[in-house]
């Protein structure tokens, strides 16, 4: 059995997936070669970079599984895929803690001006360290604060706990989840302490969040799930972070309720047809910018790495 990992896959997966009998090929198809040359392999693993077509998915007579090493599988035509018998599953679990750990990092930086204040110390801070520290001493706490929080899976949970434990209060939404006990499994207290949430409905989350954090599934080309009427009844001066999936948020709209003051901070991991960025979004003041890194830190990647080995392993020990 032959796997191709096309955006790369961490040294223990790899190694698992070897141990087990696969061959791991790692060499980077480019996209516009992977049609023709996909029936060289029974399993496709990929990342958010490689985009799996109908075009690759109806010459795919060989190819049994895709796997998606991550949660969302927006860049895998699953209906096309499930037309050619081929099964798609992805990693839900691994890359948790890597997303939520960025979202308040994000939140720090805002709320210390960091992603601003980096860029202007190498150039001005010696001719203009007065001027800086002035301009920069008007910094915020998080503690105290109420993070809204769409999308209550397993990463908006996750962020949850983090917060929880800096003192933030937390309004959580989800279509598709009533409660959660959040369990605090890494703190060394007996008994382990549980913290109940309720889910509100959006519109609280919206009016009353000085903070809002989205988790949830995007299709390309689906409307926005946050654009001018949802700003509108927002707190002045909210910060938004989006670590899910551009077009989210209406980058557009989202750029023009920065310049009026409406939203007052966002921060941005991902993007309306990345790696393509509309210049207007990232010159856009006001926004904390990362490239598309929420999963990816050495421990998640080394966990995603394994759970992908692991499907794999399962999902041919069980034909």
């Amino acid at each position: 059995m032959r796997i191709l990992a096309n955006d790369g896959i961490a040294a223990d997966g790899k190694a698992l997936l070897e141990q087990a009998g696969f061959e791991v090929v790692t060499e980077k198809i480019a996209q516009e070669d992977l049609a023709s040359r996909i029936n060289e392999f029974d399993v496709l693993a990929v990342r958010s970079a490689t985009k799996v077509n109908a075009d690759i998915l109806k010459n795919a007579t060989r190819l049994k599984l895709v796997v998606r090493a991550g949660v969302g599988i927006d860049n895998i035509d699953t209906k096309a895929a499930e037309a050619a018998g081929v099964k798609v599953a992805n990693t839900p679990n691994s890359s948790t803690l890597s997303v939520a750990e960025l979202v308040i990092g994000h939140l720090f930086s805002i709320a210390r001006f960091l992603f601003e204040s980096n860029r202007e110390m190498p150039e001005n801070g010696r001719a203009k360290f007065k001027d800086l520290k002035k301009k920069y001493e008007k910094g915020f706490e998080l503690r105290g604060k109420t993070l809204g929080i769409i999308g209550f899976g397993r990463i908006g949970q996750e962020t949850a706990k983090i917060a929880t434990g800096l003192g933030m209060k937390i309004l959580a939404y989800d279509p598709f989840v009533k409660e959660a006990d959040l369990v605090f499994e890494h703190l060394p207290f007996k008994p382990t302490p549980v913290l109940h949430i309720n889910i509100t409905d959006i519109e609280n989350v919206l009016e009353n969040s000085d903070f809002i954090t989205l988790h949830v599934p995007h299709q390309s080309g689906s409307p926005a799930l946050l654009s001018t009427n949802e700003f509108a009844v927002m707190k002045k001066g909210v910060v938004l972070v989006n670590t899910a999936r551009g077009g989210v948020i209406d980058e557009a709209a989202l750029s023009e309720a920065i310049h009026n003051g409406k939203v007052g901070f966002a921060a941005l991991d991902v993007f309306v047809g990345e790696p393509d960025i509309n210049d207007n979004i990232l010159k856009t003041p006001n926004i904390s910018f990362s490239p598309h890194i929420g999963a990816s830190t050495i421990e998640g990647q080394a966990r995603v790495s394994k759970e992908l080995a692991e499907t794999v392993i399962k999902f041919f020990g069980e034909k």
